[in-house]
């Protein structure tokens, strides 16, 4: 017999398309994939040689629950040094990735039955993390008009004496949005003032544009520093996703409980894994930079190209390397076979049609979108916009 918390999960669909698509390109069918939700780039070759450095001086034993010391020390240095924020190691943990770091912080903080308030769209994984904790999801959905800003008013109206959290994504995924100071310090305050935390989920961090710079929220005041848990990793700023690497920083006490609890299931994290993210957060910037351009040339041709296609709309992203993308005036449309009456639709449809791989808005709980990764090659993004757009037009 199965679980009913496990029955009640809905997978993820994300890791369910890639199989799918990966069954098209072993019979040979060329796909290009929009789908992706990491960096196309390949991990910097001196983080690689550090790994390399590892295995031969012997790091390939345990190392603590939390992670270790020096990689610790690391993350302290750049909280101070990029949010100028003071931490020691007992206020970090080393997660085999960030994901992780997530589910460790809700088992640590969220009993049955108490509420985490999520923005919406938002990546599906954390609705499934609160719901194994036995929490509430508390969706509320920001607005496409205000290109997904940070709606606190709508927050505020959601609070219940049975809040415990609000989970937060800036850069976010799925939409490209980055949250506002001035929303962020409102969202702060309204934790202090309602005894709720804020985790902070940052991985996308390094990739801003147009000015754009994202602000850490335990950064704000002391105060809010306090009501948060940060979470971040190595995964997308160092295209380092297959390492496994993320951490969480905040309030001594709940990291203590996140490594009690991670003491029970995956213990440490990859050794040699932890001793190359040294490197990454300590000499990777000039890398992290020329990955940021790279993207934002990118967004900026992808947007524009999918705004001329008819039919299309989508917001300019300001981060992540992600376009939500309105597609219900094709609804009833018809070509062949096909039908497009919602987002799956229209994702079977450019996968049969137009070969190339997107995914449902509703997985991430917008409904009439369907989201796409920009972390492809030029060329690729050129030939999949051409191949969308001439089998869009084919719906009639």
């Amino acid at each position: 017999m199965i679980s009913k918390r496990i029955k009640e999960m809905i997978p993820s669909v994300t890791l369910a398309q890639s199989e799918k698509i990966a069954q098209l390109k072993k019979q040979g069918i060329n796909v290009i994939g929009f789908n992706i939700g990491e960096p196309d780039f390949n991990t910097p070759d001196n983080i690689i040689k550090k790994a390399e450095e590892a295995y031969s001086l012997g790091y390939t034993k345990y190392t603590p629950a939390s992670g270790m010391i020096e990689l610790r020390e690391e993350i302290c240095g750049k909280f101070k040094n990029d949010y100028n924020l003071d931490y020691t190691v007992r206020d970090v943990i080393v997660s085999s990735g960030a994901k992780q770091s997530l589910t460790n912080a809700l088992m640590a903080i969220v009993d049955p039955g108490d509420e985490v308030i999520v923005p919406t769209p938002c990546w599906i994984s954390y609705v499934e993390m609160i719901k194994l904790t036995g929490g509430i999801p508390v969706l509320v959905e920001m607005d496409e008009r205000t290109g997904y800003d940070l709606d606190v008013g709508k927050i505020k109206d959601r609070i219940t004496h049975k809040t415990k959290a609000i989970l937060i994504n800036s850069p976010n995924n799925p939409t490209g949005a980055v949250y506002k100071r001035e929303d962020l310090e409102r969202l702060g305050n309204l934790a202090v003032e309602n005894n709720f935390y804020i985790i902070s989920d940052e991985i996308y961090e390094k990739l801003v544009y147009d000015g754009e710079a994202n602000c850490c929220t335990a950064s704000i005041s002391p105060e809010i520093k306090e009501k948060t848990i940060t979470i971040n990793g190595v995964s997308k700023s160092y295209a380092m996703t297959g390492w496994r690497i993320g951490y969480a920083v905040g309030p001594t006490h709940v990291i203590r409980a996140m490594s009690d609890y991670q003491g029970h299931t995956t213990t440490s994290p990859n050794s040699p894994a932890q001793y190359a993210s040294i490197e990454a957060l300590s000499n990777c910037e000039k890398f992290v930079e020329e990955m940021r351009k790279e993207f934002d040339k990118r967004r900026k041709f992808i947007a524009e190209r999918l705004n001329k296609i008819d039919g299309i709309n989508c917001v300019m992203p300001k981060g992540a390397f992600y376009v939500m993308v309105g597609i219900n005036k094709f609804y009833g449309k018809s070509y062949n076979d096909f039908t497009i009456n919602n987002p799956m639709d229209m994702c079977d449809y450019l996968l049969n049609e137009s070969r190339i791989a997107v995914v449902d808005g509703a997985a991430f709980f917008a409904d009439d979108s369907i989201r796409i990764s920009y972390s492809n090659s030029m060329e690729n993004i050129r030939e999949g916009m051409d191949r969308m757009e001439e089998g869009l037009k084919k719906l009639k």
